[in-house]
């Protein structure tokens, strides 16, 4: 079928008729086409030990109807000691073009069984790769570095936004190449603990000011967004609040952003890409579960009671992202302030 519209938390399909399997995902627009990418959650059930299948791309001319070009970057299943082996949990790929290299990019965050979490890097000379591994256990900064975003300023100085795992966000410097930090960094939004450590950052730039979309850390658990913003690429960041209007379920309605996309050619549309990993799980309570995290991390429960909770947050079924949809939105501005508000459908073509 062929699309004329977005509508957001519908199962989206491919020109091929199958699922659209970019989560965690990014747009770029490179020679009149924008590129979706993300990681392959097709294998990934509640039934198996495959956490990813690489990242797959797929090319647009209209941002309704995506054609699959494959794997960029596929998995490396013989390989178990690999970071891209589908039992390493490979979250949240992005990838950035530097201009003087004349490379892409790529950085995924790894997080290993043994609990650390390090990046991959690769670089390509194309968008659809291939890609080649050019540091592989990457520990930024010394620091265990969770979700993240990369952004690129128009001088071509890139920076990289990162969680540094439970504790605050992190605004890095990269080197001229973009495969590895310089060491300058700032520091923002410092917290103790889960659910509040903010998670899932998407920068972006409109008008002069900085902002950061993040969200609180509650695993594939939706909860509420967080807007926040800044002079300079360093901040200090100011927060904004919850930009998801009318939301009653705090849930950033029931998805968690993972970019923004300015969209070329329009004035000043900007679409906040989401995932709603857990389709079958909207009618959980945000209060009750990130009560439970709380707990958790706050040491209430000890190491040897995790595996008699009383608590569902193991549920098996909350492991099945295959069938994880999209709620792609867009941006509302009012002075400063970022709002995002429900649409069942909207199109791009309503946007100047």
């Amino acid at each position: 079928m062929a699309y004329n519209s977005i509508r957001p938390g519908q199962v989206w399909l491919d020109t091929n008729g199958n699922r659209i399997q970019a989560h965690g995902g990014s747009i770029l627009y490179v020679d009149g086409t924008y590129y979706w990418y993300g990681e392959n959650k097709e294998k990934t059930t509640s039934e198996n030990d495959i956490w990813h299948w690489g990242v797959r791309c797929y090319a647009s001319t209209d941002l309704y109807n995506w054609e699959d070009k494959g794997l960029i970057i596929p998995p490396e299943p013989d390989d178990p000691k690999s970071s891209m082996h589908p039992s390493s949990q490979m979250d949240r790929p992005h990838i950035i073009y530097n201009k003087d290299t004349k490379k892409y990019v790529a950085w995924l965050k790894i997080m290993h069984r043994d609990g650390t979490q390090t990046e991959t890097v690769m670089t390509a000379d194309d968008i659809l790769g291939p890609y080649e591994k050019v540091r592989e256990g990457l520990k930024p900064l010394n620091m265990s570095a969770g979700d993240f975003d990369l952004a690129v300023a128009p001088d071509g100085k890139a920076y990289y936004y990162f969680e540094r795992v439970h504790s605050e966000t992190i605004c890095a410097d990269l080197t001229p190449d973009y495969t590895d930090v310089t060491g300058y960094y700032s520091t923002h939004f410092p917290h103790t603990q889960p659910p509040y450590v903010r998670e899932a950052t998407a920068h972006f730039y409109r008008k002069g000011k900085h902002y950061l979309l993040t969200s609180g850390t509650t695993g594939y658990l939706p909860n509420p967004s967080e807007v926040a913003v800044a002079d300079t690429w360093h901040g200090p960041y100011t927060v904004l609040g919850n930009p998801h209007t009318g939301d009653e379920s705090n849930t950033s309605f029931h998805s968690q952003i993972s970019s923004v996309f300015k969209v070329p050619g329009k004035k000043d549309l900007y679409i906040a890409c989401a995932d709603r990993w857990l389709p079958l799980y909207m009618d959980r309570k945000y209060e009750e579960y990130a009560a439970v995290f709380e707990k958790i991390f706050s040491g209430d429960v000890k190491p040897e009671e995790m595996d008699n909770r009383e608590d569902d947050l193991d549920d098996p079924g909350m492991r099945n992202t295959s069938i994880a949809d999209y709620v792609w939105l867009p941006l509302r501005f009012d002075g400063e302030m970022v709002y995002i508000d429900w649409k069942d459908e909207w199109r791009v073509e309503d946007y100047k």
